[in-house]
């Protein structure tokens, strides 16, 4: 036998040792279904059978709950057969097999025609090829409207520690969230939510893998190399948590054939904007109610005020977001949103209000709230607020005043908790 021969050989060896210690776990990286609901809550409407394709599925827990709670048709691909085998048998006995198909497939090599997915997904597997990779490569596979859900692991701390900067650099060097939301914004996607998973989503799965390494038998073929590499893992998670974590992004190719931005100085974008106002709604009091919040310092926020252009230049929509209050705290008010008459029902609406959505949490604002429709809202991630202890100071059907953590559920992200209590709004709303 060569050399060559030799080290291929032991490195199968090794490769098959490690696949045997992940046989049969429940998941192959960090995550949990209350991460994967709060993720396709982030990912928005979706239509009635959406077509989804989730990537490096592993043993598919995932595409199951996506299958059974979303209605899905999912196509669930990843390189290693043993673990499709697993996913066919738990899709078969959860009477999902119709749901469910499996694809052994590269996910930097996909055999898929362009625009053929409603939701492409990705948890804990983009490493394999890179985030901007990825998000490069898998853009032309979204249909109109559709979306991509990755999970990615990076800094949460700004000074890393060297030990930590070290082991990941040899594996898979991280950035911090900034860079990560960078990348994706540099790739033409709007940033539709992002989600930071909590401890608990690590022990989902190092609790098992640790398990099954103790039990392991140390002398069979490769099992050494991959046991001491298993539990060099492990033991940097167990002492430099602190240090790095997964954060889980919805994104969406920009625009949906809308120009968004924020609406500049000009009197010509704030007569246009009154005029959207106007012509929404069935009287001039939106209109007028930016302008009286335009006057107001206290509850006026440069660049939060965004119009949807269309190709021509014509300001078509219009949402507006300025500083309230809850018991004190300082959170966000939506309101209003408005599209002409003329192009409802074109996604102007939808385009502008995750405009400036996104704008609101890249400037790292926490909370935002909005008395709508509850029909509406919910594509954007917003759920009842009363779910979060606020209230307004007037009644309202609960299911309309809803609320939006732009910075994870609870502050999940190390930002402090969200403020409870009542809703105090800017003057000019009268209430």
């Amino acid at each position: 036998m060569t050399q060559h021969s030799e080290t291929q050989h032991s490195e199968n060896a090794i490769s098959d040792a490690f696949f045997s210690l992940h046989h049969g776990l429940p998941r192959q990286g960090p995550g949990s279904d209350s991460t994967t609901r709060a993720l396709l809550a982030l990912a928005g409407e979706l239509p009635a059978r959406p077509r989804v394709l989730d990537l490096g599925c592993g043993p598919g827990r995932s595409a199951l709950l996506l299958a059974a709670e979303a209605g899905a048709e999912v196509t669930a691909a990843d390189l290693h057969e043993p673990f499709l085998a697993e996913l066919r048998a738990e899709a078969h006995a959860r009477g999902l097999a119709d749901s469910v198909r499996t694809v052994r497939a590269d996910m930097g090599e996909l055999p898929y025609a362009d625009g053929s997915f409603d939701l492409i997904w990705a948890e804990s597997s983009v490493y394999s090829i890179g985030f901007d990779t990825a998000l490069d490569a898998w853009r032309r596979l979204l249909a109109p409207g559709g979306t991509l859900v990755v999970t990615e692991c990076e800094w949460t701390t700004d000074t890393p520690s060297g030990e930590a900067r070290a082991f990941w650099d040899a594996h898979y060097p991280l950035r911090a969230p900034e860079d990560n939301t960078r990348a994706a914004l540099a790739a033409g996607y709007a940033v539709l939510g992002t989600v930071s998973q909590p401890e608990s989503d690590w022990d989902e799965y190092y609790g098992p893998l640790g398990a099954r390494a103790d039990a392991a038998d140390p002398g069979a073929p490769g099992m050494a190399e991959a046991l001491a590499a298993t539990r060099a893992e492990l033991a940097m998670r167990r002492e430099h948590a602190a240090e790095y974590g997964y954060r889980g992004y919805a994104l969406r190719p920009a625009g949906d054939g809308w120009r968004t931005r924020p609406e500049a100085a000009s009197g010509a974008d704030r007569a246009a904007v009154h005029a959207v106002n106007a012509a929404a709604f069935p009287t001039v009091a939106e209109a007028d109610l930016v302008d009286a919040l335009r006057e107001d310092p206290e509850a006026w926020l440069d660049g939060f005020s965004y119009v949807a252009e269309t190709a021509a230049g014509e300001i078509a929509a219009h949402a507006l977001i300025t500083r309230c209050h809850v018991d004190g705290a300082p959170a966000l008010c939506l309101a209003p949103v408005a599209v002409l008459p003329a192009h409802q029902g074109t996604g102007a609406g939808s385009a502008v209000v995750r405009a400036v959505l996104h704008a609101a949490r890249a400037r790292g604002e926490q909370l935002v709230l909005v008395l709508g429709h509850p029909d509406y809202y919910p594509r954007f991630g917003f759920t009842p607020a009363s779910a979060y202890g606020i209230r307004p100071s007037f009644e309202v059907p609960d299911e309309a005043m809803q609320a939006l953590a732009l910075t994870g559920p609870s502050g999940a992200d190390g930002s402090g908790p969200l403020p409870r209590g009542t809703i105090t709004y800017p003057a000019a709303f009268g209430v």
